[in-house]
């Protein structure tokens, strides 16, 4: 399988409540002590083509955010 990075469903939620500025309590499921089961897609294909993720996966999520607000005003302001 290609080299992409694995991130945990409890690491992705602490990088989004970083970036959003979350600061609430987290509460996780001890009936699911497995939680979700590992799903990690195979990258080898874009690997050998030489492609490379150039935007970290944290970097990534805050551009989108910041994306996200900027065309929600915009959509705001045609209204």
């Amino acid at each position: 399988m290609g080299t992409g990075k694995e991130t945990s469903i409890a690491e992705l939620a602490r990088l989004i409540a970083g970036i959003v500025g979350y600061e609430g309590g987290w509460r996780f499921d001890p009936s699911k002590p497995d939680g979700m089961p590992r799903k990690r897609l195979d990258v080898s294909r874009l690997d050998a083509l030489g492609w490379r993720a150039q935007t970290p996966l944290e970097q990534g999520l805050a551009q989108t955010y910041v994306w996200y607000f900027e065309a929600l005003e915009a959509d705001r302001l045609r209204a």
